[in-house]
């Protein structure tokens, strides 16, 4: 009967206890109560090998329980040990530890041996191991004289360490005499042994104070050896060698580890270059989870050795002159281990039982049996007992059956001893576990209703839900053999009491347990990876939901650990604020939400970013004439990838204090080869670059000075132009200090015709960026080259370039000019080129200079500016657009170059056609009477030609502002003045007026008048009551004139905004019907629109507050004539402006323009 008792609790949380302990639980052997009578149990001991500390007093652990207390014993070295005869030996009262007081006098020496602590009682004897009782030693090193060592480099070498003998065995490290540990690498490295191995020896390996040191941990003492004296010769020349191995010897060995320890196999080689070290094992894998490196891969480790890992392990040392191997065939043993440890049996009178005792081990272990510390051979025979090899096998035992049984398992290796009682006794049941124990347990979660019980013989177990409910079984309950009822998945509904009940042959126990399910604890809302940069703010956030019945903690952790005790870190409520994010900052945020009985955490990450941190330790290695390579170390990246560096220099030769961009290197990158120039003082400096920004600039390089040389080129831009006639100007642009790769920077210049047989004429100038050659022939093709040479010597040959010498005025004119009249403003003018040779430069084009010279008409006769036209190239045409109708010109041709122009060619004199007048300067209506207007008029300012005639039409306008018929009437050119009579009295009429040339109708302006009232009407108005007096007739005028005014300002609104409003079709009804505006793209009747509707306003007279019509000025575009030419003639005769000549639209029936309606005009249409 297997029995233990479970701890009291009042209150448990059932779901988080492990269901592995439960499982457990089930195999192991319960405990007796300590109110009843047991057997001894060792509780406590000392460890079988026991190093102490000679400067302490010794301690040797022995604690038992048992029932009734034991007494203790011990025995050393195998015989009884009298502590009562050792003044210097004490035991702790209740207790069988032993305490050797060697710190006020006596040796711990003298204490050496082996101890075994035995605790006895009524019930039996427990024994505890033996224990081994040694000292720490740490010993001196033995005084030697090391003679210094000296060899060339290039050789193998080893340095002893030969550590003494010490308990435990000491840590072996080489230091110097600064207690620095020296370097170590493939080349150089520490041996299991603590000798220093050297695969070959390099100069800077001489020195003075090659030091081994042991540490004795256990006494926390430093022993040292004598310092050791390397010189390493220089040779000229190393011969290089293939590997030989310098531990272990030959090309096998053999190596033993025990189960369970560390396996350490070790290949160290010699050779030159330094060899390399792989490890495999034969027949087989490496153990992947198990193995590791030490020692730059010269020790191989496997961790928890086993027996399968016995086998051949070859180790192979290579370079680049070949390669060798050495095997070494690794054996494990085993000290015994445990397969079924006995357990202690409490059985009740008459039972059966057995005690299993089954160890193994390599070799396999052999098993003896002790009764009471007595080997089972010699203890005093019990008839209820039966020894089977490792099983000692009981049947009907009794009272007097109880002893303890001790079993040994033991090989070379060592052994293993465990004490297991058998206890005969004869109780009822009785529960261990506290009554009505409350359990709250998460839903979905497994519950575990306790019920430790004893009882002898062993009772059974039952559980009950609620008053009246039957034994549990079933899938989902699983009783355990220690009374535990587990509910794999508690739900809601298992809410209640339970009661367990005990039975045996002696008695009957129950006690009631109640569980209570509560809802889990979960985070709706988790924390989020946050990339934040340095110097922000970010915050993370944490919504916890919960039982209502449990209270949560709400705790941050950082890393796993506490948040740091800054003021940047604050909690609040459901967040974690942190402002002015430091790079430390960086780490993993855990949330924890914490109840009595569950707890539930997210993370989230934060990567702290900026932009990287200079790099540093800049290096120039490999300087060469014109490259030198550039190393440095990158910083930081603050955690976002560099991904590239940018290499930048300073001249201080040339441009000090002014960096120049270098090259680029991609961010994996530390080197950079770098092509130099000659003669320059170089300093360097580098940048990192990553996603957020680059970083501040290095520290700046050492300088580096090239060595002079020749110029690597050219100056740039060579011209050959002269400034006069007879010379040719060389410029170029020089090179600058750094280009000159020297000093004395000259520069040679060389010229030629190009056409001649001459030599290449050359002088040497300074530095400056050109020269002047005299006395050339005018304009005439020159090759010509410009070479940089300094004290070194010349750049590489130069290119050449043609320029020519300066050049003259033209000598001859253009000739057979030929003027083409298109029209009244437009003329096509012809012309020979001239002879290439006469034009004495580069052919800028030709320049044609006209004029007008008179008008046609006698009346009109002026004369205006000469103006200009100039056609690029070698064109021998051109038009003349702008010309005025009706007009004498005059012009000429000359040819122009680089100088200027050349002569004129003879005067060539062409007329204009007639063309169409202009409208009549002005028009106005003046001495209305009852019947008749009169009309005064200016004539055209510009007729165009000579008037044949006026053309006057007229229409009324009745109230409603409908149009009347129609009247045409031709007036004699000669007239300004016209009175028409027989008209209506007191009514509007609209006037249409133009004048007219053989050419046609020019454009009109209009006019409206109003005709005087009958007096007769008036008489009798004035006999009508005076309403104007009344002061319902002033209020109502009053209104109208407001009313008037708001629409006034509408149409003004509206106009401006190109809209339609009313005022524009009253005063489109005033003209003639036959004669409204007309759509420019489909010819049918057209509205004003504005800018959206893309059709342009109709451009038209305006009325001004006079009455006087002033006409519009319109000119010819010459834009579509010419080449170079958008401007009209300034006083010298140079076209500055634009000609545009958009005649205004007429009616059906005469000549009438659209106007664009105005306020006054608006405000006629009202009276």
């Amino acid at each position: 009967m297997q029995l233990k008792i479970m701890p009291k609790k009042k209150r448990l949380s059932a779901g988080r206890v492990p269901l592995i302990l439960f499982l457990c639980q089930m195999i192991s052997a319960l405990e007796v109560p300590l109110d009843l009578v047991q057997p001894p149990t060792i509780t406590q001991q000392s460890p079988k090998d026991y190093i102490i500390d000679p400067r302490e007093n010794i301690v040797i652990q022995c604690e038992s329980k048992g029932k009734p207390p034991p007494s203790f014993s011990w025995t050393r070295n195998g015989t009884h040990f009298d502590i009562d005869k050792d003044p210097l030996v004490t035991m702790k009262s209740g207790s069988g530890t032993l305490v050797i007081n060697i710190m006020s006098e006596g040796k711990a020496e003298t204490y050496e041996g082996v101890y075994q602590c035995t605790a006895r009682n009524e019930r039996g004897a427990a024994i505890s191991n033996n224990i081994v009782v040694r000292p720490s030693r740490s010993p001196l090193w033995t005084k030697e004289k090391l003679e210094p060592i000296t060899l060339q480099s290039g050789q193998s070498l080893v340095l002893p360490c030969r550590p003494p003998i010490g308990l435990p065995p000491p840590i072996i490290f080489w230091m110097d005499n600064s207690f620095q540990r020296l370097p170590q690498s493939e080349r150089v490295s520490q041996g299991l042994n603590g000798d220093l191995y050297f695969s070959n020896v390099l100069p800077e390996d001489t020195r003075e104070d090659y030091i081994c040191y042991a540490r004795f941990n256990h006494t926390q003492t430093i022993q040292q050896k004598q310092p050791i004296s390397v010189k390493v010769i220089s040779a000229k020349s190393s011969r290089e060698r293939p590997p030989t191995f310098l531990t272990p010897e030959g090309n096998t060995s053999n190596k033993e580890e025990l189960r369970g320890n560390v396996l350490s196999l070790e290949c160290i080689a010699e050779g030159l270059p330094t060899p390399l070290i792989y490890w495999m094992k034969e027949e087989g894998t490496l153990p992947f989870n198990r193995t590791c490196y030490r020692n730059f891969q010269k020790t191989l480790q496997i961790l928890q050795v086993s027996e399968a890992d016995s086998g051949n392990y070859r180790c192979i040392a290579k370079n680049a002159l070949g390669a060798i191997h050495h095997t070494i065939s690794v054996t494990v043993k085993a000290a015994p281990y445990w397969i079924t440890a006995p357990q202690n049996l409490v059985l009740s009178p008459g039972e059966d039982g057995a005690l299993i005792c089954r160890a193994n081990g390599n070799p396999k272990p052999r098993i003896s049996w002790l009764s009471n510390g007595v080997p089972i051979e010699i203890a005093p025979d019990d008839p209820s007992r039966k020894i089977d090899g490792d099983t000692i096998i009981f049947s009907n035992v009794q009272e007097r059956s109880s002893a303890v049984y001790q079993c040994n398992a033991s090989n070379e290796y060592g052994y293993l001893l465990a004490n297991a009682f058998v206890n005969v006794l004869a109780e009822p049941p009785r529960i261990l576990t506290s009554a009505n124990t409350l359990y709250q347990v998460i839903a979905n979660r497994p519950a575990l209703l306790d019920c430790a019980f004893f009882g002898s013989p062993l009772p059974t177990i039952e559980w009950f839900k609620g008053a009246k409910g039957s034994a549990l079984r079933g899938d989902i309950y699983v009783l355990h053999g220690n009374g535990t009822l587990e509910i794999p998945v508690a739900q809601k509904d298992s809410t209640g009491t339970y009661t367990c009940v005990a039975r045996n042959k002696l008695g009957i126990a129950k006690n009631e347990a109640h569980l209570e399910i509560k809802d889990p604890t979960r985070i709706i809302k988790q924390p989020e990876f946050s990339v934040v940069q340095r110097g922000s703010t970010v915050s993370f956030e944490c919504i916890v939901k919960h039982d209502h019945t449990l209270i949560p903690t709400v705790l941050w952790l950082k890393d796993k650990g506490e948040l740091p005790n800054d003021r940047r870190f604050t909690i609040d409520k459901d967040h974690l604020v942190v402002t002015d994010v430091s790079d430390d900052d960086s780490g993993t945020y855990t949330c924890v939400a914490n109840t009595t009985l569950d707890n539930v955490s997210a993370s989230a990450v934060l990567i702290v970013v900026d932009v990287p941190n200079p790099p540093f330790d800049l290096e120039l290695t490999d300087q060469l004439d014109k490259s030198v390579q550039l190393s440095w170390t990158p910083g930081d990246d603050n955690n976002s990838p560099i991904t590239k560096f940018i290499i930048e220099y300073e001249d201080a030769m040339h441009e000090a204090g002014l960096w120049h961009h270098q090259t680029e290197v991609p961010g994996t990158q530390t080197t950079a080869q770098l092509q130099l120039s000659p003669y320059v003082i170089y300093s360097f400096r580098v940048m990192a670059e990553n996603s957020l920004g680059r970083s501040l600039p290095s520290e700046r390089s050492e300088q580096y000075l090239t060595k002079a040389a020749e110029p690597d080129k050219n100056p740039t831009t060579v011209e050959g132009l002269g400034s006069e006639p007879d010379n040719l100007v060389i410029t170029w642009k020089p090179l600058n200090g750094f280009e000159s790769n020297g000093p004395g920077l000259q520069y040679k210049v060389s010229w030629r015709q190009k056409d001649g047989d001459d030599e290449w004429t050359s002088v040497v100038v300074a530095n400056v960026s050109k020269y002047i050659v005299s006395g050339t022939p005018t304009f005439v093709p020159y090759l010509i080259k410009v070479q940089a040479l300094n004290d070194v010597g010349f750049a590489p040959e130069p290119a050449v370039v043609m320029g020519h010498s300066g050049e003259d005025l033209p000598m001859v004119a253009p000739g057979n000019v030929q003027v083409t009249v298109v029209n009244s403003t437009l003329a096509e003018v012809h012309w020979d080129p001239v002879p290439l040779k006469s034009i004495r430069g580069h052919l800028q084009g030709y320049r044609i200079y006209y004029w007008k010279a008179q008008s046609s008409s006698k009346r009109n006769r002026r004369h205006i500016e000469k103006k200009i036209l100039t056609f690029q190239g070698s064109k021998t045409h051109g038009m003349l657009p702008g010309l005025e109708p009706f007009s004498n010109y005059t012009l000429n041709v000359r040819v122009v170059n680089g100088k200027g122009e050349g002569p004129a060619s003879p005067d060539r004199i062409f007329g204009t056609p007639e063309g169409v007048p202009s409208a009549p300067s002005s028009l106005k209506i003046i001495n209305p009477t009852l019947d008749s207007l009169t009309l005064e008029w200016d004539p055209p300012s510009h007729p165009n030609g000579i008037l044949t005639e006026y053309i006057l039409k007229y229409q009324p306008i009745n109230s409603t502002h409908e149009l009347g018929p129609l009247v045409d009437l031709k007036i004699p050119p000669n007239k300004t003045r016209w009175t028409l009579k027989n008209l209506n009295f007191s009514t509007r009429y609209k006037f249409y007026f133009n004048a007219q040339t053989s050419a046609g109708s020019g454009s009109q302006i209009t006019e409206e008048g109003v005709t005087t009232v009958d007096e007769g009407k008036m008489a009798m108005a004035s006999r009508q009551v005076d309403i104007a007096t009344q002061g319902w007739f002033i209020g109502l005028m009053c209104a109208v004139a407001l009313l008037i005014l708001i629409l006034l300002i509408v149409c003004f609104i509206r106009r401006n905004k190109g809209g339609k409003y009313p005022v524009k079709e009253k005063e489109d009804a005033h003209a003639d019907p036959e004669i409204q505006p007309m759509k420019e793209d489909d010819g049918t009747f057209g509205e004003y629109s504005d800018a959206e509707d893309h059709k342009p306003l109709k451009k038209g007279s305006r009325t001004p507050s006079d009455r006087t019509v002033k006409k519009e000025d319109s000119d010819d575009s010459l834009v579509d004539y010419g080449e170079g030419v958008n401007g009209q003639f300034n006083e010298d005769g140079s076209f500055i402006g634009q000609y545009s000549g958009k005649k205004e639209k007429e009616p059906a029936e005469g000549n009438e323009s659209s106007e664009a309606p105005s306020p006054v005009n608006a405000m006629n249409s009202f009276v």
